[in-house]
């Protein structure tokens, strides 16, 4: 990155739980892709959802992050704070015709592409209703720093998709648009899993003339039942008390080939090393790592 744009990379929990092996690899990831080109590192609580939200879990993804050296740039961002934010950026796309309301239940929709049912249908005063972004046929292409070029049509790979949901919460392919527009992050190191939803983020950037991120997808970690670690199949959260092995764990998961001699070391030597000698490039084209 040059002097003018210094790399602005962030990590972006919801606090549904404890952080587990397979969201701290991506914190760590994203940390040191960071670092290592002397940029800052936010941290963004993305806790619009607010049914899934579980009473102190913000304060404990903080509190492992700093117990695990993972130190954070500028205050922490929280979605909740900027509704009106997001409702100003909707605006702007009901203006310009780009929004349509959608009464459709979810059980009717049997497939990931939305046929249009409801674009041109009058619905009836004071249904409830989501909001839909109109999409077209263009194609959507980037270059992903791990997983190499990927295209889609938005219009036969998803149709139009939802931005505000019935229950008038913020979809997360909305929010995180503005989030990252926001925090003028340029650099997302996120999970693979979330490399199929990144053409609709950036069909939104489009319409809405943003900048487009830098995007690196990383490979999923996975139980010994090829299952993804998360808060959905019960991955259990890393013992923060002894904060070097997990550091030296994940940095193993991440194929850095740490030395032995650091794996007793102090994370903060740990970290160092890492920042010194990170090589995404390991990681290339793998789809999941197992974990220990």
């Amino acid at each position: 990155m040059s002097d003018q744009q210094p790399a602005i990379g962030r990590f972006a929990p919801s606090p549904t739980g404890p952080l587990h092996l397979g969201s701290l690899s991506t914190a760590l990831a994203s940390f040191l892709q960071t670092r290592s080109q002397q940029g800052l590192w936010l941290l963004r609580i993305d806790d619009l959802d607010t049914p899934r939200n579980i009473k102190g879990a913000a304060d404990a993804i903080l509190t492992a992050l700093d117990t695990l050296g993972l130190h954070w740039d500028s205050n922490v961002d929280y979605q909740s704070q900027h509704n009106d934010e997001y409702h100003d950026w909707l605006s702007r796309l009901d203006k310009n015709g780009q929004l349509y309301p959608c009464a459709c239940p979810r059980k009717l929709l049997l497939t990931d592409i939305y046929p249009g049912t409801c674009r041109h249908r009058q619905l009836p005063p004071d249904s409830p209703y989501a909001l839909r972004v109109k999409t077209d046929p263009r194609d959507i292409a980037f270059q992903d720093g791990l997983q190499g070029f990927v295209s889609h049509n938005l219009a036969t790979r998803h149709g139009d998709f939802i931005l505000k949901r019935k229950d008038q919460i913020i979809a997360y392919q909305f929010a995180v648009v503005i989030d990252d527009h926001r925090q003028q992050v340029n650099q997302v190191v996120r999970g693979i899993d979330l490399l199929e939803v990144t053409p609709r983020q950036i069909y939104l950037q489009q319409l809405l003339g943003l900048t487009t991120p830098a995007y690196m997808h990383l490979p999923i970690i996975v139980d010994h039942h090829g299952y993804k670690l998360s808060k959905q199949t019960k991955a259990t959260a890393v013992d923060l008390a002894a904060p070097h092995h997990v550091i030296f764990t994940l940095l193993r998961l991440l194929k850095q080939n740490p030395p032995a001699e650091l794996q007793q070391a102090p994370v903060t030597d740990q970290l160092t090393w890492a920042i010194a000698h990170w090589n995404p490039a390991t990681l290339k084209n793998l789809q999941s790592i197992g974990s220990p």
